[in-house]
Formats: structure tokens, C-alpha cells, sequence
């Protein structure tokens, strides 16, 4: 059942078995095996695609929670040994990788028996439907039936440029000024949507649609070029704080800048169960207590 479910995510023997750690054949016989016993076909195959017939459909639709909900219960029981493990899988925005390192550092050194993967994505990724324990977001971006815990205080979002292309070009006084200036915009990988730039203006919230000569789906390449002076940036004030700090970079309409209520850790609630993911939220909540943020600052 496992291995159906992992070729109908990824549509493909060969990834499927990738994941799995097993050879294509050893999935593809699983498969097979799991037909015969269910006596009819869940999967269409050619030779340069997979796909999932009418009963396969019906079939991951239940199957995918029933496994879920099974493999919990064979996790949860790990907890009497005392050593939680397995992998835990987590899916971040990009920018935010840096900040995660210390503190995931500190957290298997805490845990060796979990290992930590770590999946860049800015889309919002499905984190249930896509294998993922838990994702860290936004705490605007999270969908209101997930569990969410703060992992940060709130910041804003600030436009930046470096000393050298101020030498060359007046700062904006306000956003409206932005039309004349070169801005490095951020395209999202998933939708291919390039983000407008959000501000403030007592209570009400407005979008400008900048312009410049590059687009970038990469925070750190923007910040890269930012301090190369290839233009102005809008990112999360704790991105650039060090920059900020040593005057290598600048920020300008600061009065408009609009406020996020921070980085949250964000699960489905039957997760909780898992003990690899609730040592982690464990974890998480001290060090924030701790140190008021369970990021770091990148070095």
C-alpha cells in the first residue's frame, strides 16, 4: 500500500523507489501484488508515464489517511522505548533556511535517532498530501485548520538598497516613488506569480506593482544583488538585519513598511501523535522562551 501511494504521488516507479530506498522493480512488484489481491488495476502504465485509473483514484483517496493513521500508531508506540525517531521531514520558505540551521544543529545533536530533511519551497506547499511532518511559514500564509505554533516575534517587510546605488539614485520618500527606481522582484516558484510589494498607510494595506531589470525566485540571490547594487529589494527585516546593521544595506520608506505576525511552525493536527514532530514543537516552544525566537540569526 505504501509503495502505491508513493507511485501515485510521484507518478513515477523510479522516483517512487528513490523515496522508498528500494530498487523500481521491488515497487513495481509491491504494486503488482497489491492489484492482484484487490483483483483489479489501480495504476495505467505506459512506457514514459504512470497513471492512476478510476479505482485507483478511489482507492489512494482512502487509503492514503487509513496508512497515516496506521503508521502513527506504530510511531507513537516508539515512545515507550524513549528515543523517538525516524525522519522529519519539514518544508520552509527559502529565506528563511538560513535562520533554521542553528537551531536544527542544536535539535539533532538533542535527538540523534531523528534525522531532519529540510525542503526549500516558497510556494505553500501541501504539506499532508506531500509527505511533509510540518512546514514553517508565514503566519498569514497558514490555513486555519492547522495547529500553529510561533517560532518568532512579528517584523516587517522592508525595501532596501545598498550605499552605491543611492550614490546614483535619490531614496524614495514614499512608495509611490518607486515607479522611478530599479527593483528586483520575486517570482513564486509554484503559481509563477511575481509579488507585488504590500504597505501600509494608517490602517489600510496597499500593493505597488514595481518594475526593474531583474526578476529572481531566490531571497538570497535578491539580497546577493541588492548589496551588488543592482536595485532596491523588499524582504523580511530580519533577512537583511545584519546588512542593515554594518550599513551595507539601506532601508528607505520605513513609515510605510507593513508588520507580519511572524514565522510560525505549522502542522495537521493528527501529526501531533508523532513523536519525532512533538519533540521538535517541544523543542521549538523552550527555545523560544529561551531566546524569545527559535530562529537565528544567519551568519
Amino acid at each position: 500500500m505504501a509503495a502505491f501511494i508513493k507511485v501515485a504521488e510521484r507518478m513515477s516507479f523510479r522516483a517512487a523507489a528513490a523515496d522508498l530506498g528500494v530498487s523500481p522493480s521491488a515497487v513495481s512488484q509491491m504494486v503488482k501484488a497489491l492489484e492482484t489481491n484487490l483483483g483489479t488495476a489501480l495504476l495505467s502504465r505506459t512506457t514514459r508515464s504512470v497513471g492512476l485509473t478510476e479505482a485507483g483514484m478511489i482507492f489512494l483517496e482512502q487509503a492514503r489517511p487509513a496508512l497515516e493513521n496506521l503508521e502513527a500508531c506504530f510511531t507513537t508506540l516508539r515512545i515507550y522505548s524513549g528515543r523517538p525517531s525516524g525522519t522529519l521531514r519539514l518544508n520552509a520558505s527559502r529565506g528563511v533556511i538560513p535562520f533554521l540551521l542553528d537551531p536544527l544543529r542544536e535539535f539533532c545533536e538533542a535527538y540523534p535517532g531523528i534525522e531532519v530533511e529540510l525542503f526549500a519551497e516558497d510556494g505553500l506547499s501541501d504539506i499532508a498530501a506531500n509527505g511533509f511532518d510540518a512546514g514553517i511559514r508565514l503566519g498569514e500564509r497558514i490555513q486555519p485548520d492547522m495547529v500553529a505554533v510561533r517560532l518568532s516575534p512579528s517584523f516587517r517587510f522592508i525595501v532596501a538598497g545598498s550605499p552605491s546605488y543611492f550614490a546614483q539614485n535619490p531614496k524614495p520618500e514614499h512608495p509611490n516613488d518607486l515607479g522611478d527606481h530599479r527593483c528586483i522582484r520575486f517570482r513564486l516558484g509554484t503559481s509563477g506569480k511575481i509579488i507585488n510589494w504590500t504597505f501600509r498607510d494608517g490602517k489600510r494595506t496597499y500593493e505597488v506593482a514595481v518594475k526593474g531589470p531583474m526578476i529572481l525566485n531566490d531571497t538570497p540571490a535578491m539580497v546577493a544583488a541588492a548589496l551588488k547594487g543592482l536595485g532596491l529589494i523588499y524582504v523580511a527585516e530580519p533577512v537583511i538585519e545584519e546588512h542593515l546593521s554594518s550599513g551595507r544595506l539601506v532601508s528607505v520608506v520605513d513609515d510605510c513598511a507593513i508588520e507580519s505576525p511572524g514565522l510560525f511552525l505549522y502542522y495537521p493536527k493528527r501529526n501531533s501523535l508523532l513523536p519525532k514532530l512533538r519533540v521538535f514543537v517541544e523543542f521549538a516552544r523552550a527555545r523560544g522562551r529561551q531566546r524569545e525566537s527559535f530562529v537565528s540569526r544567519a551568519t
